[in-house]
């Protein structure tokens, strides 16, 4: 079973608006419902967990039921809501903690940002395709500029190759059990300094794969970010 663990519990301060982010209308619709679509849509996709504040969850579940093409399969594959945690690494334990009820450890887990809405089927099934053989598999973009590493912030202490060095994307494909796993292990403290994803996951020793990233995937973080992707809408 595939299972895509979509994240919608952040609040978006940076972006200045009264609501966050993936709830904003774009076109009609919620950010959050870009996302959605594709994975509620894709072939391999057997079930969508989203973690989500309560206040929230009837705009997801209207937004799904206005589609009529997507009707079917939204009831056939929607599991449910899983609550937000402190911090996004939380928000995913949580979900975990949801899906590992219906799911085996062998079963695969791929977890994406409803602020990213310009994934893309191919890169579903390239992540899926790519964890055959592998406990997890991230997205990564190479760096096309010089990289350069500061122990102060203030003045440069080291020239990093960049050919070494890579950004990672979403969605974050694992095995379920495993990664669940590798989060209860760093319980009670250490989860919440978690910055990726991928992070429990390497530190837990798991056999991580990358492939290539979508530059189009980004997530919308900063007014500019909405306005680049309202643009992209519009096209």
């Amino acid at each position: 079973m595939n299972v895509a663990l979509i994240l919608s519990g952040g609040t978006g301060t940076r972006l200045g608006t009264d609501i966050p982010k993936q709830y904003i209308e774009i076109d009609d619709r919620p950010v959050i419902s870009y996302c959605i679509e594709q994975f509620i849509k894709h072939n391999k996709i057997d079930a969508v967990q989203i973690v989500a504040d309560r206040q929230w969850h009837r705009v997801i579940l209207k937004c799904l039921e206005r589609y009529d093409h997507l009707r079917k399969d939204y009831k056939r594959k929607f599991h449910g809501f899983s609550e937000p945690g402190e911090n996004r690494q939380l928000s995913i334990y949580h979900g975990l903690k949801d899906i590992i009820r219906y799911t085996s450890d062998s079963d695969v887990v791929i977890i994406h940002d409803a602020a990213r809405p310009l994934i893309s089927a191919q890169m579903i099934t390239d992540s899926l395709n790519a964890v055959e053989g592998h406990d997890g598999v991230l997205p990564v973009l190479s760096m096309k500029d010089t990289v350069y590493k500061s122990e102060d912030g203030a003045k440069i202490s080291a020239l990093l190759d960049r050919s070494k060095i890579y950004a990672g994307q979403a969605p974050e494909t694992f095995r379920i059990g495993r990664y669940y796993e590798a989060n209860k292990m760093l319980f009670p403290d250490k989860i919440r300094a978690v910055n990726g994803s991928t992070e429990p996951a390497v530190m837990a020793g798991m056999d991580i794969v990358m492939i290539s990233g979508d530059e189009k995937n980004f997530k919308i973080t900063t007014k500019s970010d909405l306005e680049r992707f309202c643009e992209m809408v519009k096209r």
